[in-house]
C-alpha cells in the first residue's frame, strides 16, 4: 500500500478485533506505512476503538552527483605561432639538415656550437640529429620530427623582429688552365702570405693585406696561385660575391671552386655606389641591373668594382655543388647565409619573408649553413636558390623584408631553463652572438 495516496486509511473491523490476530497484523502493518502523526475514530458495532496513525517519514534516496569532466583541450604547439608551418613541403629540408647532422655527430659532446657557445654543445643537438628521419618521411612525418625536438625561438634585432632578406645563387663560368685569347682574368687561391684572414707579412710587418685595386693591379702575382683564368672581369667580381661556382674549362672539364679566404676588408656594396653616382635608380637596384650597368660601361667597370675592398679567394673542390661557411655542400632553396655573431652555423631556421614574384611568400624552413660579407644583423638572410638561370632570376631580384624563428633543440632550452632557475648557468639564456 503506498501510504502517500491519503493522510490516513479507515480499517473496517467486526466486534471481535481480539479474536482476528492475522488481520490486526495487517492493520497494524497497513498502520505502519500510513503518513505520520494522524489519528482517526473508527465505530464497531459494539465498541469505538481509537487507532493511532504514525506517519514514518521516508529519507530521500541519495544519488550520486554525476560530474561532467570537462573538455580535454589540446595543448597548442608553439609551431602554431609560425605562418605556414603547416604548408611547407618540409621533407625537402632533409638533405640540408642531414648534412648539417652528420658533421655534428663526428664532433664531440662538450664541443661548443656557434661563437662563444651560443647555440649550446654537440651534446645539446646529439639526441635530435641521431633520431632524423630517413630519406622516405614524407612532408608530415619530418614536421612532426621537428615539433618534438625543437623549440622555436623568434630572433630579434636591434630594429626588432623583421630584417632584410636577399638572395644568391651558384654562377657558371667560362675558363681555361692557362692564360690565352679571351682567358686573361685570374681566380685567386688563397695566397701564401695571408695571415689571420687579412693582414699580409711584408719586410718583417704585419699590415693590412692588399685591397681589390691593389689586387686588380698585380700586387699579388708572386704569391698567390691562379686555379683558373675566365674571360670576363664581371661574371669574376658576381663569383667572388656569390662566393662559390662553378668554371666550364675550355677543354670541356668542369671545375667546382668553393670560398677559401678573404682579404679581410670591409664588403661594399656595389648597389650603393651606382646610386651614389646617379647611375642606378634605388628601386631598380639588382643584380641583373649592376651587371648590365657594369657590361655597357667597360671601361668604367673596374674603377667602380675597385670600389669594393673586399676580394675573395677560391680553392677547388671535387665535391659537386657550391659549398657554405659551415663546410657542407649547400642545398638550393633550404640553405641560408646567416651573420654568425648572432646564428649558430647549423641551425635551423623558419623563415617568413614578403612575396617573391613567381615564387609567392617565403615560408619555408632552411638551415644556416653559410655566411657573407654583405650579411650583417641578427635578423638577416642571404636565402641560396642553386645553379641555372631561374636561380639567377630570383636570386637578382630577391629583397625582401621578413622575420624567422631560430629552431633551438629542446635539451638545450630546458638545460639553459634549468641553470637560469639554480643559478648555475654560464652565459644568459638567450641565444647571443658569439664566434663560430
Amino acid at each position: 500500500m503506498n501510504a502517500t495516496n491519503s493522510d490516513a486509511h479507515a480499517i473496517r473491523g467486526d466486534a471481535r478485533l481480539s479474536a482476528q490476530p492475522l488481520r490486526l497484523a495487517a492493520v497494524a502493518m497497513a498502520l505502519a506505512l500510513t503518513p505520520a502523526c494522524a489519528t482517526t475514530t473508527r465505530r464497531a458495532p459494539e465498541r469505538t476503538v481509537a487507532v493511532s496513525v504514525v506517519r514514518t517519514p521516508v529519507p530521500p534516496v541519495a544519488v550520486p552527483a554525476v560530474e561532467t569532466p570537462a573538455p580535454v583541450t589540446p595543448p597548442v604547439s608553439p609551431f602554431a605561432a609560425l605562418p605556414g608551418w603547416g604548408e611547407d613541403a618540409l621533407a625537402e629540408v632533409l638533405p640540408a639538415w642531414r648534412r648539417t647532422c652528420e658533421r655534428l655527430l663526428r664532433l664531440a659532446d662538450s664541443r661548443a656550437i656557434g661563437r662563444d657557445g651560443a647555440g649550446g654543445t654537440v651534446g645539446d643537438w646529439r639526441a635530435a640529429c641521431e633520431a632524423i628521419p630517413d630519406a622516405s618521411a614524407d612532408h608530415g612525418a619530418v614536421r612532426a620530427y621537428f615539433e618534438q625536438w625543437f623549440v622555436p625561438v623568434p630572433a630579434i634585432g636591434d630594429e626588432g623582429e623583421t630584417g632584410l632578406f636577399t638572395g644568391y645563387y651558384e654562377p657558371l663560368l667560362n675558363g681555361s688552365r692557362r692564360r690565352h685569347g679571351r682567358y686573361r682574368v685570374p681566380l685567386y687561391g688563397r695566397p701564401a702570405d695571408l695571415v689571420s684572414g687579412r693582414r699580409v707579412v711584408r719586410r718583417g710587418r704585419s699590415r693590412p693585406y692588399w685591397t681589390r685595386a691593389q689586387i686588380a693591379a698585380g700586387s699579388m702575382r708572386r704569391t698567390a696561385p691562379v686555379l683558373v683564368w675566365v674571360d670576363n672581369a664581371v661574371d669574376a667580381f658576381f663569383l667572388e660575391i656569390q662566393g662559390s661556382g662553378r668554371v666550364d674549362l675550355d677543354d670541356h672539364s668542369t671545375v667546382q671552386l668553393n670560398y677559401a679566404a678573404s682579404n679581410g676588408h670591409p664588403y661594399v656594396a656595389l648597389g650603393r655606389v651606382l646610386i651614389d653616382r646617379g647611375a642606378i635608380e634605388r628601386s631598380a637596384v639588382s643584380l641583373q641591373s649592376i651587371r648590365a650597368w657594369l657590361m655597357a660601361h667597360p671601361r668604367e667597370a673596374q674603377p667602380v668594382m675597385n670600389q669594393n675592398p673586399s676580394y675573395v679567394f677560391f680553392r677547388e673542390s671535387r665535391d659537386a655543388g657550391s659549398h657554405g661557411a659551415e663546410g657542407v655542400v649547400l642545398t638550393p632553396g633550404r640553405s641560408m647565409a646567416v651573420d654568425p655573431r648572432f646564428v649558430a652555423l647549423g641551425t635551423p631556421l623558419f623563415v617568413d619573408a614578403e612575396a617573391l614574384e613567381g615564387v609567392g611568400p617565403i615560408r619555408r624552413l632552411v638551415i644556416a649553413q653559410d655566411t657573407g660579407g654583405a650579411i650583417r644583423g641578427a635578423v638577416r638572410g642571404d636565402l641560396f636558390w642553386g645553379p641555372g638561370p631561374e636561380a639567377y632570376d630570383r636570386a637578382g631580384r630577391m629583397r625582401q623584408r621578413g622575420r624567422y624563428w631560430m629552431l633551438v633543440p629542446k635539451a638545450l632550452s630546458e638545460r639553459r631553463a634549468r641553470e637560469a632557475a639554480t643559478g648555475t648557468a654560464a652565459r644568459p639564456v638567450r641565444i647571443e652572438p658569439g664566434p663560430t
